[in-house]
């Protein structure tokens, strides 16, 4: 991390890309992140119709995209969209990596990359995997954990009723909880909750001790994003006051 402060990040200067129309990304980092860690996002934007189209353009244009930051440099990046990585061959995109790190001098890191740390650092082998994608990427994305070395023990979708990932964004927390609920009883190292777009933390927070621990993307690229700082990476009993006060509307608000 480099030398300087601002006000408004003292512990770090965190950067976020977020797909264009996803409201749960800055909402999660914001909670998982020490307060003293200020947030600067961009959005991942494309003008296809093609939902599978749109996550590849992403990943794809990302180095155009961070050009949004102009001067700024944030201590480290990260890249707030696991499906697109699960449809792009894994050498194109550490070659896309690279170029940026080496171009812009930062860390980047994606949110797949970020999870395979968090997994490797627990010595995490047995996981169950639930997503609210639709079929082709649910299935693109047991082929990359598997692919990775991981053993996926079962595969749950949500089904958001549409096949536009865009729908995804309309979940809550407790459309993941069955199967979060149903996975709780396997034989596994963890289950992981795929897909920045679904809130999950206070799935993360109600997992109790006698099951796997539950991990999401969001929650993956937070810890990893702090690791690159040097910063500890927060435990729950951290942000769980957060995540509450995020979620409870302000008395007297007449628009809740």
């Amino acid at each position: 991390m480099t030398g300087r402060r601002y006000d408004y990040g003292r512990d770090a200067m965190i950067g976020i890309g977020t797909p264009q129309a996803n409201p749960t990304v800055e909402a999660e980092m914001r909670i998982i992140l020490p307060p003293a860690c200020a947030l600067v996002v961009n959005r991942l934007t494309s003008a296809s119709n093609d939902p599978m189209e749109r996550l590849r353009d992403y990943i794809e244009r990302l180095e155009t995209s961070l050009e949004d930051f102009d001067t700024l440099r944030p201590d480290a990046y990260g890249f707030g969209c696991t499906g697109s990585s699960y449809l792009i061959d894994t050498d194109s995109e550490a070659r896309i990596v690279e170029r940026i790190q080496e171009r812009l001098g930062y860390p980047v890191v994606t949110a797949t990359a970020a999870i395979r740390w968090q997994f490797a650092k627990l010595g995490i082998e047995r996981i169950a995997l639930a997503s609210p994608y639709p079929p082709a990427l649910s299935e693109a994305a047991s082929a990359y954990w598997s692919g990775a070395g991981f053993d996926l023990v079962e595969v749950r979708r949500i089904d958001t009723g549409s096949g536009d990932t865009r729908s995804i964004y309309a979940l809550g927390s407790e459309d993941a909880r069955p199967a979060a609920e149903a996975m709780s009883g396997l034989d596994v190292d963890a289950v992981l909750l795929s897909g920045t777009g679904m809130p999950s933390l206070a799935l993360v927070g109600d997992a109790g001790s006698n099951g796997p621990a539950i991990f999401s993307s969001n929650l993956c690229l937070a810890n990893r994003l702090c690791d690159l700082v040097g910063l500890p990476v927060p435990q729950i009993s951290e942000w769980r006051e957060r995540l509450a006060e995020a979620r409870e509307p302000t008395k007297g608000n007449p628009a809740r």
